[in-house]
């Protein structure tokens, strides 16, 4: 994911943010088919609205959050974005140990990303947006994964959602003579879209939603290690600390929230 990620924005200097995300949709949703080549029952009926809704939300999530990166840091926009899981995860809260979890997830992760608003309102609208997409993500993301093959669906959804927003591609203009950089939008796709939710979906098929949610804090503790480990990038005392609320607030969250897979209701 974070691979892709500095991919991404090195393309910022060729295409717009939304335009990068439509890139990265198409690449994902190019792969993903050849990879599952989905079944005519995937295309028909309530499945195929579903896995459309579910892909449309999920690459919007993307645009916005590209559109945010483009004018706020990155750590503000992962710490504001975070506000959707967080949400999440209170709903599905059942007792005081998980409040205290939560509370030290929250802190943690605001630690890590060192929030500070650079004054731009469009930058933190695109970045709440990003947020309730990604709460949006985990509870749809869940009845995709517990209604089939999620990602058969994935791949159906991002086939739709590269349809739908397919507008957003003349942000992309300049990267339609480069095949260099077609081939490094694709592998955004990949590397941020394929490979990380493919894994969401087996994950999302074990855990109940709010867990799930929590389970997330991780990636900005995943950020960090990796920036000391392949960059030497020394967190701070306040990143470290951050660090470890995280990490002690996802094990201190109950896991009842666990239960068979079913089909849902309806």
């Amino acid at each position: 994911m974070y691979a892709g990620a500095a991919v991404a924005v090195g393309l910022f200097g060729h295409a717009s943010p939304s335009g990068v995300a439509w890139l990265r949709c198409l690449g994902a949703a190019m792969v993903l088919l050849v990879w599952r080549r989905p079944p005519k029952e995937a295309w028909r009926g309530r499945r195929l609205l579903l896995a459309g809704t579910f892909g449309v939300v999920t690459a919007g999530m993307n645009v916005v959050f590209y559109e945010a990166i483009a004018r706020l840091p990155l750590g503000t926009v992962v710490a504001l974005e975070f506000a959707g899981p967080v949400a999440v995860a209170a709903i599905g809260s059942r007792n005081r140990r998980d409040a205290i979890a939560l509370g030290l997830v929250a802190a943690g992760v605001v630690a890590i990303a060192d929030v500070r608003i650079a004054g731009s309102l469009l930058g933190l609208v695109f970045a709440l947006a990003a947020a309730a997409a990604w709460a949006a993500y985990i509870v749809l993301g869940k009845r995709v994964a517990i209604g089939g093959d999620g990602i058969d669906s994935l791949a159906v959804g991002f086939v739709v959602a590269t349809v739908l927003l397919s507008p957003l591609a003349l942000g992309a203009a300049q990267v339609w003579g480069s095949p260099r950089m077609l081939v490094l939008g694709i592998g955004v796709g990949v590397l941020s879209t394929v490979v990380p939710y493919g894994l969401d979906q087996v994950v999302l098929r074990r855990l109940g939603r709010a867990r799930f949610a929590v389970l997330l804090a991780l990636l900005p503790v995943t950020a960090s290690v990796v920036g000391f480990v392949v960059l030497a990038q020394v967190p701070g005392v306040v990143e470290s600390l951050g660090t470890v609320a995280v990490i002690a607030g996802v094990a201190l969250r109950s896991r009842e929230d666990t239960g068979p897979i079913t089909e849902p209701p309806g």
